[in-house]
């Protein structure tokens, strides 16, 4: 039998998992690291963390699963998208990772916006020049540590700097190069162009390939650490969301993902990079050679859930930890008992600002329509609706675009509940689905391995024979047609409130600095 191992340089930990050829998970280990916030705004890591939960995690799933590492015959990369590394000539790491929830670049993605112009980014890089992207940090680095910059040999992402330390190579692959601003999304290449407007050299960038090119080869050393073997090859991989949907089977066209963690997102696979004229969604590579994905992305969405337990939910987690359950579980309980439109409570689940559609860094959460009536089973199930009618904001974009939705496979939290299935049915008005893989992003980053040691002939191929629907669940009519009338009243909340969020939010910084 021959063996896979997938890894996620994830912003809370590295995960390893390792399965067999027939996609079945062996064993797994998770080794968590902290995140520094030395000022406000600001999100960063030391790349050695890292490295040792990475090393760690792949000791762990050798001992787990006692498999012969001989018969370990690929290792697939998967990370957190847009952090920057940046290392010198003798490849040390000149100064902390800034991660992709850092905050501090608004000004330099106003100067990346005039210097490139909006025509190329929509032609080139196919994305705004947001704060939380690559491109913006280099400035940041070049605008506030020049000693620093004027050290830089390479930049790397998180991912490529655990290929790195595993393999000696300094490389990257088109899915996460896609998410620097710097690279050409169509030509699936560094945008010379752009790097020229920006005055950023091109000897900074590491080569790219493919996700299923094989990149490098475990060191001597590196065996030595983590008990695999010396020449075992490692591929591209793929950024998280990529990745995350190679492992759920999105990887052809008629096919979307609907994924609520953390953060929620709502990607289609394409044949063609298609963009959105007015820059609200992403529109990145895909893994897979000669596709794209565009995906919608919400900063705040099972983050806002897990914001309703730790803010009201005291006595739900008191309940779960005597019944020995996850607290969801009893909130979720509570929220089937309010009906469909919590009776015109909505909530805006903006708690950190907005990606999709709005980009907008002062968009603020808020529940609109409270009355005498309403208890706290409506908060929670309008918390729940709410973030279903954000992920609905980027589905309509993705129609929008004319392309073919499909299947929607739901991922993450909201897959695990059944109320929150039927809810994301009934408020996208379309069929969804879930499948027999919960392992996100190191599940793909295996699959991609696999492609690359020739253990599948392609994705396609791989991820039909791997995943399945284990479960398919219709709209309700009635429920439906409620939801279609409080979506349009979600929808005209944020133009309504956008200038109060603006004025709320300079109110606040003017305060908060005395």
């Amino acid at each position: 039998m021959r063996y896979l191992i997938g890894i996620d340089v994830g912003t809370t930990g590295a995960k390893t998992i390792l399965i067999d050829e027939q996609g079945n998970l062996v064993a797994s280990s998770l080794e968590e690291y902290p995140l520094h916030t030395p000022r406000p705004k600001w999100a960063e890591q030391d790349p050695a963390d890292w490295w040792r939960a990475t090393v760690d995690s792949i000791r762990n799933v050798l001992a787990k699963s006692k498999v012969n590492p001989n018969d370990v015959v690929g290792l697939g990369l998967s990370g957190q998208m847009h952090g920057l590394v940046l290392i010198d000539k003798n490849c040390n790491v000149l100064r902390p990772a800034i991660l992709w929830c850092d905050v501090r670049t608004t000004e330099q993605c106003h100067y990346i916006t005039e210097k490139v112009g909006k025509e190329l980014l929509i032609k080139s890089t196919c994305n705004p020049a947001l704060e939380g992207f690559t491109a913006p940090k280099i400035i940041w680095v070049r605008d506030n540590e020049p000693e620093i910059y004027d050290k830089a040999f390479k930049m790397m992402l998180p991912k490529d700097y655990v290929r790195f330390r595993l393999t000696g190579e300094i490389a990257s692959e088109v899915s996460d190069a896609a998410g620097t601003i710097l690279f050409d999304v169509r030509k699936r290449e560094w945008s010379r162009e752009v790097l020229d407007r920006l005055e950023i050299s091109p000897e900074l960038m590491p080569i790219c390939c493919e996700s299923i090119d094989i990149c490098g080869a475990i060191t001597k050393n590196v065996a030595e650490m983590t008990g695999l073997n010396p020449g075992t090859p490692i591929v591209g991989g793929g950024a998280d969301n990529a990745c995350t949907a190679v492992g759920n089977g999105i990887v052809v066209t008629g096919k979307t993902s609907a994924s609520i963690g953390t953060s929620g997102t709502m990607l289609t696979p394409t044949d063609t990079a298609e963009v959105d004229p007015d820059l609200r969604a992403h529109t990145f590579c895909h893994c897979v050679p000669n596709k794209w994905y565009v995906m919608g992305v919400m900063l705040s969405a099972g983050g806002a859930f897990r914001w309703l337990r730790d803010t009201l939910g005291d006595k739900e987690v008191e309940q779960a930890r005597k019944k020995g359950v996850d607290p969801y579980e009893i909130l979720t309980a509570e929220a089937a008992q309010a009906e469909p439109g919590c009776e015109g409570l909505v909530f805006l689940p903006y708690l950190i600002g907005e990606r999709t559609p709005h980009g907008d860094a002062n968009a603020k959460g808020v529940l609109f329509g409270l009355t005498l009536r309403h208890k706290k089973e409506h908060i929670v199930r309008s918390v729940m609706e709410g973030v279903t009618y954000g992920m609905r904001d980027s589905l309509e974009i993705i129609t929008g675009l004319g392309l073919d939705v499909g299947q929607i496979t739901a991922t993450g939290g909201g897959a695990r509940s059944a109320l929150w299935r039927q809810m994301q049915a009934d408020i996208y008005g379309a069929e969804v689905v879930t499948i027999n893989i919960a392992e996100g992003p190191a599940f793909g980053a295996a699959i991609l391995a696999g492609v690359g040691a020739g253990v599948y002939n392609n994705i396609e191929e791989a991820t039909s024979e791997i995943v399945k629907v284990t479960s398919r669940i219709q709209p309700i009519e009635d429920n439906r047609k409620v939801y279609e009338e409080y979506y349009q009243t979600y929808r005209a909340l944020y133009p309504a409130l956008k200038p109060e969020f603006d004025s709320v939010s300079k109110t606040v910084a003017k305060f908060s600095s005395q």
